[in-house]
């Protein structure tokens, strides 16, 4: 006997759900992982808490989501602006440029969700999806400087993986400095300088005088 259990199938949602989880990262960004209550999250995304259970699980899937959907979005701009100018110090530039840029666009908080709000959370499984974000970053970028190598932009001993580290410290660095309210045009300038440094030629090469 078949039983009806009085649902209508493929019954739209009544809201967006993609507008949903961009309003979660507001209320993480104004409360921290920790102080993030269910209530703050069914009053901040506009969703009723069945449907939020239903959809998106307890407060721990939903900072999963977010920061998933937060990174896949930042990185792929950050590996446009990486991977998209001809030479490379403007990839280094626009890189660093992008992280300031990121983390001080108008009408969002200051800083970024993956480097402010993210590493505080005591949670296993978002501290190893950091770890891979950062290695995936980092490694983009040595990707980039053996390109500029093959190109004959830098010499053959270039210390590679040392100075694609420098580049998503620099990065991090900046973004910090953004949340604590430095002016943008001064991070944008700091870049710049940045991108100088991180691309100066080894030290040590030349042997002492005789």
């Amino acid at each position: 006997m078949i039983q009806n259990t009085g649902r209508s199938p493929g019954r739209p949602r009544s809201f967006d759900e993609t507008g949903a989880l961009e309003k979660a990262i507001q209320v993480f960004w104004s409360k921290g992982y920790d102080g993030v209550t269910i209530d703050d999250l069914v009053a901040g995304m506009g969703v009723g808490r069945p449907s939020l259970y239903a959809v998106f699980g307890d407060k721990r899937a939903i900072f999963l989501r977010v920061l998933r959907g937060y990174a896949e979005r930042k990185g792929a701009s950050a590996a446009k602006a990486l991977l998209s100018p001809q030479s490379l110090r403007d990839s280094i530039t626009g890189f660093l440029r992008y992280a300031v840029e990121s983390a001080t666009e108008k009408g969002s908080a200051r800083g970024c969700l993956l480097v402010c709000v993210a590493p505080l959370v005591d949670d296993p499984e978002v501290l190893q999806f950091l770890q891979n974000a950062a290695s995936g970053g980092t490694a983009l970028i040595e990707g980039r400087f053996r390109d500029a190598i093959s190109a004959g932009e830098i010499p053959s001993d270039f210390p590679v993986a040392a100075r694609a580290t420098q580049v998503t410290d620099l990065a991090r660095g900046l973004t910090m400095r953004a949340q604590l309210g430095t002016p943008r045009k001064t991070l944008l300038k700091d870049a710049e300088e940045a991108a100088d440094l991180v691309l100066q030629p080894r030290l040590g090469n030349a042997g002492p005088e005789s």
